[in-house]
Order: structure tokens, then C-alpha cells, then sequence
């Protein structure tokens, strides 16, 4: 069954069985497994099963990958709630304050400090206006406690820490909670340790997994890395499919895989194309002149930090 025929068969609406459509008495319920077969009733369903079975298993397939390969609409990180730009795909350009947990661009993060120091105004977080923590341990004591409320960002950046102090059992455990929570990240960061084994065992198929779940959420690393993983087992199709998806959301480094694809013949030059202006539109989406005067003024401060101590 294709691609096509699964849509058509979503629209349709009728018992895989008997062909009874929906109406108002009749409500029609969906395979468990698969989604896709729709019965009546459960004598409908349950007389159906032994022709539904191995039809199942493709349609989950099928479908899984008709949600892999979907094109989203943004990247995971979204847009910044104050500007409302995308972010920039390098995570150096926005912080993340332990406050309110809200993730800010450098040029609203510069906005603030300059209408502050201005107004002669103690320094405060640009989104909830709490006073800005005066030490990091002042942050991490912020950051727990909103991981203890069940906060998936709070707690991806727990695990992120613990993980970098070689907390290995921690970071797990901080990540899966915040991945249940839906967290993009904390899924990429759980493939991550599948595939060192760093407190779990290596399991290919659940680092798959959750760089699966990340990608369909708009990660474009976890995206690129499918897209590699693809290309090394010699399925090539699907290997452009996923680095042309990472592109289109302004990662470099696919944009530079379909590079040498197109030398190697491996992508037309029309989608060579096509993916060049899709990368360099979401890139060029992602900048403002306060961002640019962001970076200009952050650069100046880490190569003159003395100036400020």
C-alpha cells in the first residue's frame, strides 16, 4: 500500500469490514497498532484480524515513516517569545535563565541589559523580570527546584550538567523524565548515551529511537545523524531525504553533505538547488540588527573581559 492510498484510506472512513461509514450512531474505532484500519465494531474488528494482521505490520511502517520523513514546520528551538524570530541553530546566540526557564536571544538579552544600564536598573531577566541569580550555584538551586516542579527544560539542563561532571546514571534519569515530558532535546541527548553506553547498555535500536523522535520534532542534528547513519548502510534515497529535511531547517552541515552528493552524482541538481535557497532562507530568518549588535557587543566583552572585571 502507498503513501497515497494510506491518505485516501484515512479519508475515506469506512469499516475495513462490512464498509459502513461514519455517521452520527456509528463511531468508527481505529486499529490500536497501526491507526490506519477502521472498524465498526469489535465483531468487525475481531473477524477482520487474521486478514488485518500482516497488512499491519507495513501500515505501521509505512506510517512511521510518513512521519519521519515529514518536513516540520521549524526547527525544535522555535522562536524567541520576546522578538519572535526563529532561533539561531548555534545555541551560543540565546540563553536559557533559570527563572522562568524561558529560551532568550542574545539580541533581546542585549536589548534589556542596554535599557537597564540606561535607567540604572538592577539587572533582571528580560522575559519575568526576576533579579538575574548572583552566582551559578544561586542558578542551579533555580534551575533544581523547577525540575522538581516537572519543568522539561529545567531538567535537561540538570541532566546536561550532571552529565558534563560525569553523572552519567543522573543525566540519565534527568533526560528520560524530561523526554517523557516531550523535551526534543533531552531525546537527543538519551541517543547519545545509547550510543557511548555511558549508564546504559549500547542498544542501536533505542539510540535510533530517540534520534528518530528528535528529528520528527525538528532537531536538525538528530535529523543529520539519521541522514549519515542512512548513507553508511548504503540506502541513499533515504540518506538525502534526511540531510535535505536538516538543510531546509539551516543546519551547515547537511547543506555540505548534499554538497558532495551532487558532486557524486547522488542528488539532482534541481534539489541541490532548491535545498540551497531553503537553507540560506532559514539561516537569514534567524537575523535582525539587534541580533547583529548582540554579537558585535558579546564578542567585544569575551575578548575584553578585564575591562569589565
Amino acid at each position: 500500500m502507498s503513501t497515497d492510498e494510506i491518505e485516501a484510506k484515512i479519508s475515506m472512513m469506512r469499516c475495513d469490514l462490512c464498509g459502513k461509514s461514519e455517521v452520527d450512531d456509528i463511531k468508527l474505532k481505529k486499529c490500536d497498532a497501526c491507526g490506519i484500519a477502521t472498524y465498526c465494531s469489535h465483531t468487525c474488528q475481531k473477524d477482520h484480524r487474521p486478514q488485518h494482521e500482516v497488512m499491519c505490520k507495513k501500515l505501521v511502517a509505512i506510517v512511521r515513516d510518513m512521519t519521519l520523513f515529514r518536513q516540520p514546520e521549524s526547527t525544535h528551538l522555535g522562536d524567541c517569545p520576546i522578538c519572535c524570530l526563529p532561533f539561531s541553530l548555534n545555541l551560543a546566540k540565546s540563553a536559557l535563565p533559570t527563572c522562568c526557564s524561558k529560551v532568550i536571544c542574545n539580541g533581546c538579552h542585549y536589548a534589556n541589559l542596554i535599557r537597564e544600564r540606561e535607567e540604572s536598573l538592577e539587572e533582571t531577566c528580560p522575559f519575568c523580570r526576576q533579579k538575574t541569580p548572583a552566582s551559578v550555584e544561586e542558578g542551579d538551586k533555580n534551575a533544581m527546584k523547577r525540575a522538581d516542579a516537572n519543568d522539561p527544560l529545567s531538567m535537561c539542563r540538570m541532566g546536561r550538567k550532571h552529565y558534563n561532571e560525569g553523572d552519567y546514571e543522573s543525566a540519565f534519569e534527568f533526560w528520560t523524565n524530561a523526554a517523557e515530558l516531550g523535551d526534543v532535546d533531552a531525546h537527543y541527548n538519551l541517543s547519545v548515551l545509547y550510543q557511548e553506553g555511558k549508564a546504559v547498555e549500547k542498544d542501536e535500536k533505542k539510540e535510533r529511537y530517540h534520534l528518530e523522535e528528535a528529528a520528527i520534532a525538528g532537531h536538525p542534528t538528530a535529523r543529520h545523524n539519521l541522514g549519515c547513519d542512512e548513507g553508511k548502510k548504503g540506502r541513499i534515497k533515504r540518506a538525502v531525504k534526511h540531510l535535505i529535511i536538516a538543510a531546509n531547517l539551516g543546519f551547515d552541515e547537511s547543506i555540505q553533505a548534499l554538497k558532495t552528493c551532487y558532486k557524486d552524482g547522488k542528488v539532482s541538481k534541481e534539489e541541490f538547488a532548491t535545498a540551497l535557497r531553503a537553507h540560506q532562507a532559514a539561516v537569514d530568518a534567524t537575523k535582525s540588527p539587534q541580533r547583529e549588535a548582540a554579537a558585535k557587543f558579546f564578542a567585544f566583552y569575551e575578548d575584553n573581559k578585564f575591562l569589565f572585571s
